[in-house]
């Protein structure tokens, strides 16, 4: 098992809690807003599952599937990130079509696509550094 392949498991556990959270009693407020800042929908939860199935087949699959699979997520869900960070709004869940640019207070864009952020930036320096077999 390559390190790859275990970051790619690693993402498909993530991504499948995340795909989870608002099917979770506590997580959600009254508002319906995950820890009071995220409000996922049935567009969020289908991309955070497909995105999972995705880690999953390809940590399955070989070592370069889940290169592939850790470059390709890593930028589209950091430019995600930073699309929401700038906008407010992102793309994957086609926010920035529904909702266009909102107004918001910068230090929420901040709470609200660190998760993007993170993951994504993680996922492409593991495929461009940590190749390691």
């Amino acid at each position: 098992m390559t390190t790859l392949r275990i970051i790619a498991f690693g993402y498909f556990f993530a991504l499948l809690g995340a795909a989870a959270l608002n099917y979770v009693p506590g997580i959600t407020d009254s508002e319906g807003l995950a820890f009071g800042i995220f409000e996922l929908d049935i567009f969020d939860d289908a991309l955070h599952l497909v995105s999972a199935l995705w880690a999953l087949g390809a940590a399955l699959t070989s070592h370069r599937a889940s290169k592939i699979f850790l470059l390709l997520f890593g930028a589209l869900y950091l430019a995600d990130g930073a699309m929401g960070l700038a906008f407010g709004s992102g793309y994957l869940d086609m926010g920035i079509f529904t909702n266009g640019v909102l107004d918001l207070p910068f230090g929420f864009k901040i709470l609200a696509n660190l998760p993007h952020i993170g993951l994504g930036g993680f996922a492409l320096f593991a495929g461009l550094f940590l190749d390691r077999k």
